[in-house]
């Protein structure tokens, strides 16, 4: 059964998550506020967090930036954010981050079953071994563990992250256009198009201290989108 940590300061919707979530064979928390909501972080390890943007004490965005500033407390929590603003920035914002998706309010139960289930997968993706994947000289993945070392140095990834990496290192030398990077990695809405895709490769270039203009493992191919050229090995 999975565990879900919802945030939220809106009682009336919790119970209803809770209820219509629990149907899908999870169990759930409900905090109401950031304060209590890190406190359930401290005393379990949820295998989601459902996290809503406006909240007393401290906003979404500040609790998912310090989430992910301490993955070695938290670990690769997958996090969504929720909204009552459905600005293309705020979920922009979002995602620059390090949320893995984030849903608009109101929204249909359904889809948040559809996400949740989506980002799941992503984060158990339990299929595969390290031996499925080619090695990258001076890149070390563990996709039993979900781990990524580089040069010996362990690198905290977020899901979306870590997914793109694997599939950047499946198809060496391959030239991806946002879209299709956009249709495999199914977690950004199409709304938010090729400034996501844009934000999400840069913060993956950046853990890997990797440069656009020298590029050791991701090159930008001007007019078409993103090529991973790391030393197969």
């Amino acid at each position: 059964m999975k565990q879900i940590l919802i945030i939220d300061d809106d009682e009336k919707l919790g119970q209803l998550l809770t209820q219509y979530l629990e149907r899908y064979d999870m169990s759930v928390t409900v905090a109401h506020t950031p304060s209590k909501g890190f406190e359930v972080l401290k005393r379990s390890k949820p295998d989601l967090l459902i996290l809503d943007v406006m909240l007393p004490e401290k906003d979404g965005f500040e609790i998912c930036r310090e989430i992910r500033a301490k993955s070695s407390v938290y670990g690769h929590l997958p996090i969504m954010m929720l909204t009552a603003h459905g600005e293309v920035t705020d979920r922009i914002v979002g995602l620059e981050l390090g949320a893995d998706d984030y849903l608009p309010k109101p929204f249909e139960p359904r889809e948040l079953v559809a996400r949740i289930a989506n980002i799941l997968r992503r984060a158990g993706d339990e299929g595969r071994t390290s031996s499925d994947l080619p090695r990258v000289e001076g890149l070390d993945v563990d996709t039993a563990r979900r781990t990524v070392h580089l040069d010996g140095e362990l690198v905290e990834l977020t899901t979306m992250e870590y997914e793109l990496l694997v599939l950047f290192i499946q198809s060496p030398n391959k030239t991806f256009s946002r879209d299709e990077l956009m249709n495999r990695l199914r977690g950004i809405d199409a709304e938010l198009f090729s400034r996501a895709v844009d934000t999400l490769v840069s913060r993956l270039r950046h853990k890997l201290k990797d440069t656009s203009k020298t590029p050791r493992f991701i090159k930008t191919v001007w007019g078409r989108g993103y090529t991973f050229v790391g030393q197969m090995q």
